[in-house]
């Protein structure tokens, strides 16, 4: 089933109207979809180098739309909902993910998971969905889905863009790798913002 899916959404690339299917993709992958909008990027930033930007701007606008959503579904809906999407994902029970993000350093922890969100098996969805559930501050929220989804997608149509088809390969072999290093920078430099809008808040 995911494999069919995974090709019908490939093939969407070459549509004339691409540039708007992946910002819907992007949209619905942040609280529901399981392809991810890299499968549409990859496509697309080879065959439009100069529009690299505009693309990787496209998924990640797309992205934190619809993780504010899936925020609005745990916050709003999450029993009559959230659950229900957590099932598709075969998860049964999220107190594991509510006990990590509400506990003391639980903004570090949050950042940590959603940081790593996609390459790891807590799909960004689920983490989107607890964040509303447990009333998560909004603001931290938004911000970080921004760093992280951004950085990752700007980084591959970059990559792609300049380096062409040949980084294509590079990125499907080491993903994995190379979404965890880029995690770890990306944790350091969200605790870095965590911090210092943690003191300025505290000198108004």
């Amino acid at each position: 089933m995911f494999k069919e899916l995974y090709n019908k959404t490939i093939k969407l690339a070459g549509h004339k109207r691409s540039k708007s299917i992946l910002g819907f993709i992007s949209f619905i992958e942040s609280f529901i979809f399981p392809i991810p909008p890299d499968v549409l990027i990859i496509p697309m930033t080879i065959a439009r180098k100069q529009e690299w930007i505009k693309i990787a701007l496209v998924a990640t606008v797309g992205s934190v739309l619809g993780a504010c959503l899936g925020y609005f579904i745990g916050y709003v809906f999450f029993n009559e909902i959230g659950l229900k999407i957590f099932e598709i994902y075969g998860v049964d029970d999220a107190s594991f993910l509510k006990d990590r993000v509400s506990s003391e350093g639980g903004v570090i922890a949050w950042i940590t998971l959603l940081a790593i969100a996609g390459f790891s098996p807590v799909p960004f969805k689920l983490l989107t969905i607890t964040s509303g559930f447990i009333h998560f501050n909004l603001f931290y929220f938004i911000i970080i889905s921004l760093l992280t989804r951004g950085s990752r997608f700007f980084l591959i149509a970059f990559l792609i863009g300049n380096f062409g088809p040949a980084m294509k390969k590079v990125i499907e072999k080491k993903l994995i790798k190379f979404s965890f290093i880029l995690s770890l920078i990306l944790i350091g430099f969200a605790f870095v913002i965590y911090k210092f809008l943690n003191n300025f808040i505290s000198q108004i």
